[in-house]
């Protein structure tokens, strides 16, 4: 599927881990994708299934983990060993360990220890373990770049737990939620607990904002099932992805500063642009040219914002042999962007995205990143370079034949 450069997240009704994985597949993750990840995980056998159902008028998807029972007891550490020791994308396992931190220090400041020593009960279990890196998976999948969440419905009365009779919200979702929008639930809530520990750790992580729904185009919709059906109400969870409203940042006025040198050392033009940039040059670059008299030489140019306009001429002066610069405006038009990771032998490479109207039309690794993946293994730089642009075309959901790097 086409990635989706927004999510919005409904919790309106609640939130679960569970909710969160049937409406992502309902949405078009494709099951053996979050499997997959789980399976990387799980030191244990965990089975995957959704399933159609009616949560009251509503029609939504409900996601089945199935475990056998398991008489291992795992605190934070050990789910983070797993997770750093699984085959995972480096997004995935870094948003499953935020997770699972959150909710490791929430239940430990609930009952005053510290977080490596809390032991999860339920939240440890092999279901939670899937719910989370299923959760984290289905989302990067889509290639969201925002997550927007909407005031969370946390429920009243009270609730069973590991730990007895606990009031709701329970003292580890109160934290968790703390700083962000939650409230009881709309008029006529059923009294029980509608926000998991688990779903509102999972919320905290993914949350880039909280509030409706954000200008997009939807493309998907997903409704996902939680366990219960109470009377009169839909326990439903909603997940809308798409992309966001489109937007060219504004033109910008800039100004060119630039100069003929025929009499500086060849082998000092680096290093001068190299000081241009640093003194704030947006780019800075050499042409060579043939001055009068058939005179080789360069003409060293800067782009630079009105703002470091002076420190990048004092540069010319300092680090060239110029006693004079020209300098004339530009009207600057620059595409929206942004970075995202890939790994290339366990090496991580930032790839900066460039968007036209909400569509990645340009994806560059970044060189430093590339070089310093072909030392550490030991491999060509043109072919790591090679493996970073095709992970970048898989991970946004581009093709090779379009004809775009």
């Amino acid at each position: 599927m086409s990635p989706m450069s927004v999510v919005w997240v409904d919790a309106s009704a609640g939130a679960s881990g569970d909710m969160l994985l049937g409406a992502l597949v309902e949405a078009g993750v494709p099951l053996p994708v979050i499997a997959s990840a789980v399976d990387a995980v799980a030191p244990e056998p965990v089975g995957l299934t959704a399933e159609p159902v009616r949560r009251g008028a509503l029609a939504a998807t409900r996601c089945h983990v199935s475990i056998a029972d398991s008489v291992h007891h795992r605190t934070w550490p050990d789910v983070r060993r797993l997770l750093e020791a699984a085959a995972l994308d480096g997004r995935v396992r870094d948003l499953a360990l935020q997770v699972f931190e959150r909710l490791a220090v929430a239940e430990g400041a609930v009952h005053g220890i510290s977080p490596d020593d809390v032991g999860f009960h339920e939240v440890g279990a092999l279901d939670a373990i899937a719910d989370v890196v299923g959760v984290c998976a289905g989302i990067v999948h889509l290639g969201a770049t925002e997550v927007v969440v909407s005031p969370v419905a946390v429920g009243s009365g009270s609730v069973t737990a590991a730990h007895g009779t606990l009031p709701v919200p329970p003292p580890a979702v109160a934290r968790l939620l703390a700083d962000v929008p939650s409230f009881a639930g709309p008029p006529g809530h059923p009294t029980m607990e509608m926000c998991t520990p688990t779903g509102a750790a999972l919320l905290t992580a993914l949350a880039t904002s909280w509030g409706d729904q954000p200008a997009m185009t939807t493309r998907a919709i997903g409704v996902g099932a939680g366990g219960r059906d109470p009377e009169g109400w839909s326990n439903v969870l909603r997940l809308l992805a798409g992309e966001g409203a489109a937007s060219r940042p504004p033109p910008t006025t800039e100004l060119v500063i630039e100069a003929n040198i025929d009499d500086l050392e060849p082998r000092l033009v680096p290093g001068a642009i190299d000081a241009l940039l640093a003194a704030g040059a947006a780019d800075a670059w050499a042409t060579p040219i043939l001055m009068k008299k058939g005179r080789p030489a360069y003409t060293l140019h800067a782009l630079t914002p009105a703002s470091t306009a002076d420190a990048v001429r004092r540069a010319f002066f300092r680090e060239t042999s110029t006693i004079g610069v020209r300098e004339h405006e530009v009207v600057k038009h620059a595409l929206p962007r942004e970075m995202l990771t890939v790994t290339v032998g366990g090496q991580p490479i930032a790839v900066k995205a460039a968007r036209l109207d909400g569509e990645i039309v340009n994806l560059q690794p970044e060189w430093d990143d590339v070089a310093t993946a072909a030392v550490a293994l030991e491999r060509p730089a043109i072919d790591v370079l090679t493996e970073a642009k095709a992970a970048a075309l898989t991970a946004t959901g581009r093709c090779e034949d379009e004809g775009r790097t």
